[in-house]
């Protein structure tokens, strides 16, 4: 047993030099690291950032290049004396409204084309600087009563006015006063100060293509739009295929232009709104009206042969109309010329066929 002991003990402490005399462990080994590349499905890839067209403000009607220069609104008459007047066809938008005695008179925006002669050319009203504001560009006339200067004067539009003795206006021989007034945008555009030479900004929202106009997706088929305005004005319009526009008519007549072009229209807009009358009086006693502008009524856009209803909004004098769906979302025209037909509300009716 004593031997077995000893024996024990000697392979236990050989066990202990052995291990005393052995070598540290070795550290442990880091690979080197490897990149790898994910393969993407090229399905999944980012689209590229959509190009975004440059079209004319007022009338989304693509282009190379927008010129820097204003919007130019001119008072048109509309009488029959006045017919055919000259330039209409190449406005971006015209608003038609009722004066006193029940006559219509034309607010005529023009940036995108500039035709060479305007008229006839007449006196302000005091819906113009409502209708106008918006464009903050140059706004030109034959004149008007003092009261009704004031207005143009003090907003944000340039006035040029015959009256004054701004250059680029003067009479025609071919029309007897006060009908013949006419008018050359160029020397307009040359008379704008440095706070009236930005182009205008967009008034009514347009789509970027005519399949997208609210009208086309969702209204109701139409050939007829016929207005009573007064009782001197009662204007048409009817879907011509052919063209893709609207055909205006004064009555039972033609709407032409003195180039011999039918008026007419991508889009006409249907304002009806309340028709006041003002403090500013006319010969023999006669009222001069003006419309309630800011706030709300109701609206209908024709475009490519269909009407849709909804509402128009203007929220100040300088603030561009919007208009609106039973959505609440924005209607939006089609990329084109537009006029604007501002019915009284409780006189003027629209009736569609």
């Amino acid at each position: 047993m004593r031997r077995l002991r000893v024996v024990a003990v000697s392979v236990a402490v050989l066990a202990t030099g052995v291990a005393g005399c052995s070598a540290p462990p070795a550290p442990p080994v880091t690979p080197d690291p490897v990149t790898v590349t994910p393969t993407i499905d090229p399905a999944r890839i980012a689209p590229p950032e959509p190009v975004v067209p440059v079209v004319w403000p007022l009338t989304g009607v693509a282009t190379a290049e927008v010129v820097s220069r204003p919007a130019v609104a001119v008072k048109i008459e509309n009488t029959n004396i006045a017919r055919p007047q000259s330039g209409l066809e190449s406005a971006d938008m015209v608003w038609e409204t009722i004066v006193e005695f029940e006559v219509s008179r034309f607010v005529a925006v023009f940036h995108s084309q500039m035709p060479d002669e305007i008229g006839p050319i007449r006196s302000v009203r005091p819906m113009d600087p409502l209708i106008a504001s918006p464009l903050k560009g140059l706004i030109v006339f034959s004149g008007g009563q003092q009261g009704i200067l004031n207005l143009i004067y003090s907003s944000s539009l340039q006035p040029i006015s015959h009256d004054a003795g701004a250059a680029g206006l003067y009479r025609v021989g071919f029309r007897s006063a006060p009908h013949n007034v006419y008018g050359s945008l160029a020397s307009f555009l040359s008379q704008a100060d440095a706070n009236h030479i930005a182009p205008p900004v967009q008034q009514f929202a347009i789509a970027m293509r005519p399949t997208l106009a609210s009208a086309p997706r969702a209204g109701t088929p139409a050939t007829t739009l016929a207005y009573h305005l007064s009782g001197q004005s009662n204007p048409s319009w009817t879907w011509d295929a052919t063209t893709g526009t609207w055909l205006r008519s004064e009555g039972s007549s033609a709407a032409m232009a003195a180039s011999g072009a039918r008026l007419s229209a991508v889009n006409v807009v249907s304002i009806t709104a309340p028709h006041p009358g003002t403090v500013f009086g006319a010969q023999n006693g006669a009222v001069v009206p003006t419309y309630d502008l800011i706030g709300e009524g109701d609206a209908v856009v024709a475009t490519a042969g269909m009407v849709i209803p909804g509402r128009w909004r203007k929220a100040s004098q300088d603030e561009p109309m919007q208009l609106f769906g039973a959505d609440g979302l924005p209607l939006l025209l089609a990329p084109g010329n537009t006029w604007v037909e501002l019915i009284p509300a409780g006189t003027g009716s629209l009736a569609i066929s």
